[in-house]
């Protein structure tokens, strides 16, 4: 019978923990037709006129090595790729299919370039691989929730053995953990209706996993989609728990707890548009400044930020992504440190930002200024053993206007006289807490 071993799981999670930010990349063949990675299901495309776009296959841009530099400048500690969408799409030199990126005109094992790539920028890496395969035979057609033919009497089930296809689905994970070397992520996609738990055979799955990759994480998707938590949140861990929970296109209103009030660790994915894969016509970016707001958000409720780009047909990541990507990297250069290993602060979220924390240090995430001297809320001035402008490295010092006689047990901290913040996106105050005997901190952790 499975026993979950804490002390395991949380040593697995140290590094999770500590890098806080990560890149997704969905690419495949539905970059061609440019209308966003489900277009076949949304589109009830035959099989046929999909594999047009897989004779097509041949981007000039592709560099996976521009990938993983985009994703370091950008302060990102780790990078999760797409090896196979519900299309059933391998980029990988899959033995089982030949539906697979090594047939097509490129020619090329895109997840062996991509993982040599990223591990040369030192990153962690993971791949996402979906449970479901609109190209195989034996996964279901007809009545399907999202098949491409789940509407056609034609594509009937009668004959298809969904073991046989598990069989298939098994055998591609193990080609997945035997043949690319450690894997830091597995992000498998996802369940629903009925196809939950152990319709995937997901024990055994599993124990294959971590007999192959003892030291991989792996997110809950065996158990629930973007919505639903599984079972180790819910207190009741099974052999095929996620070690961490995947809100999607959402971040939740609070941090995640199970029912012994213990923290769940969980990473919110979002798309930098409306789209995962690219769609040549969606244009509604989400600006820099809002997405380093969101990372901060994550971070002070304890989780993730998993931050998606979608290449287009030519392997290249859209401008519109670089000159953002860039602008937060630009950001995490001078406040990383506000950010890495940092989690929540334990104290009531403030007018004015937000704040993370590690051990004794409190980064105040200024989004507005304040008038007059800024509120440290929670904080007594006793507690204040000094704070510094984290982008430069400037003393602050505490406030002892009159301004605020009125509230005697809060600190304040005194900015200065311009009414314009440093930093108009996120300005960050590191403060170091009091420690007896230690009434001050080093500027830099």
């Amino acid at each position: 019978m499975y026993k979950f071993d804490r002390k395991e799981y949380e040593r697995r999670m140290e590094w999770f923990c500590e890098a806080r930010f990560g890149m997704f990349i969905h690419w495949g063949l539905y970059a061609i037709p440019a209308r966003g990675e489900w277009v076949r299901s949304f589109e009830e495309m035959p099989l046929d006129d999909y594999m047009r776009y897989f004779r097509a296959f041949d981007p000039k841009g592709y560099d996976p090595s521009a990938w993983a530099k985009a994703a370091k400048k950008a302060g990102m500690k780790y990078i999760i790729l797409t090896a196979k969408h519900h299309d059933g799409f391998c980029l990988f030199d899959s033995a089982l299919t030949d539906f697979k990126s090594v047939n097509t005109p490129l020619g090329r094992d895109i997840v062996a370039d991509f993982l040599c790539a990223a591990r040369a920028e030192g990153l962690k890496v993971g791949l996402y691989f979906s449970l479901i395969d609109w190209s195989h035979d034996d996964f279901p057609h007809y009545g399907d929730r999202n098949h491409p033919m789940r509407n056609n009497p034609l594509c009937k089930n009668d004959k298809r053995d969904f073991n046989r296809y598990l069989d298939f689905m098994h055998g591609q994970v193990k080609e997945l953990c035997s043949n690319y070397g450690k894997l830091d992520i597995l992000w498998f996609d996802f369940s629903y209706d009925s196809l939950r738990g152990e319709a995937w055979r997901a024990t055994e799955l599993i124990s294959m996993v971590r007999e192959l990759q003892p030291d991989v994480i792996i997110n809950n998707r065996l158990e629930c989609s973007g919505e639903g938590f599984g079972s180790l949140a819910e207190g009741h861990p099974t052999p095929y728990h996620g070690d961490f929970v995947t809100p999607e296109q959402i971040i939740p209103p609070h941090g995640l707890f199970d029912p012994n009030g213990l923290p769940v660790h969980w990473e919110s994915a979002v798309t930098m548009n409306s789209n995962w894969g690219y769609h040549a016509h969606d244009y509604n970016f989400k600006p820099a400044s809002m997405l380093i707001r969101k990372l901060v958000e994550c971070v002070s409720k304890n989780g993730n930020f998993l931050l998606n780009v979608g290449p287009d047909a030519n392997g290249r990541i859209p401008d519109e992504s670089v000159l953002i990507l860039n602008s937060i990297g630009e950001w995490m250069s001078k406040n990383a440190e506000s950010i890495y290993g940092c989690g929540p602060s334990g104290l009531e979220k403030p007018e004015w930002g937000r704040i993370t924390r590690r051990g004794d240090t409190l980064y105040m995430h200024i989004f507005d200024n304040t008038i007059g001297p800024l509120p440290l809320y929670g904080l007594s001035p006793d507690e204040i053993g000094s704070m510094y402008m984290l982008s430069s490295g400037s003393e602050v010092p505490a406030s002892t206007s009159w301004v605020h006689s009125d509230y005697p047990e809060l600190a304040f901290a005194a900015l200065g006289p311009n009414p314009v913040l440093p930093d108009s996106v996120d300005t960050v105050l590191k403060v170091c807490l009091q420690k007896k005997g230690d009434l001050n901190c080093s500027q830099t952790t």
